[in-house]
């Protein structure tokens, strides 16, 4: 599969597995999951082909690691906004966690910390490289430091995704390490 497809059949997995699977008649679990034939049955159905080597593919090329397959089910690892219960447990995060945001943001950060918009959780990243690639997606990016140690003494709840990704429901803007040039 080329990478032009390989980028097409991720986002229409991602609108359709965390934001809108009632859009091609899917249901959810309550952990998120569907099974795949139902997927393919529901995306061939509403004129988006995905073969089950096209999703393989997807799953396994993905370097955000943005989708699970459990046996015959598949899931976001996280970003949802529709309503699920991961199973994640409680975590001790490192430390500290980043937050890749762009410049434009972070009056409104400095204001109101890091919120969940319309997720269900902050992702935070457990690297700057990773944080950079984030916040590089809407321009130029910032990397916000997360004082996350902290937090979790002062006890936020932490979970880690599958994939990596660090979620907490939101971040006051006290633990938050803004550059000095913005």
């Amino acid at each position: 599969m080329d990478e032009r497809r390989t980028v097409k059949v991720s986002k229409y997995l991602s609108k359709h597995l965390r934001h809108q699977p009632e859009r091609i008649g899917l249901t959810l679990d309550e952990g998120g999951w569907v099974e795949i034939d139902a997927l393919l049955a529901a995306a061939t159905a509403h004129g988006f082909h995905i073969t089950r080597d096209d999703l393989d593919h997807v799953v396994e090329a993905n370097d955000k690691k943005r989708f699970a397959v459990e046996g015959t089910r598949v899931r976001a690892s996280q970003g949802h906004s529709v309503e699920v219960d991961l199973g994640l447990a409680p975590a001790t995060p490192p430390p500290y966690l980043y937050h890749g945001t762009v410049g434009r943001h972070l009056d409104a950060i400095r204001a109101e910390g890091l919120r969940p918009m319309n997720r269900h959780d902050v992702h935070l990243s457990p690297d700057r490289e990773t944080a950079t690639r984030v916040g590089a997606r809407r321009g130029r990016p910032v990397v916000l430091p997360v004082d996350a140690g902290a937090m979790h003494r002062d006890d936020h709840v932490f979970r880690v995704s599958a994939n990596g990704v660090w979620l907490t429901q939101a971040v006051p803007p006290h633990y938050l390490r803004f550059p000095a040039s913005h």
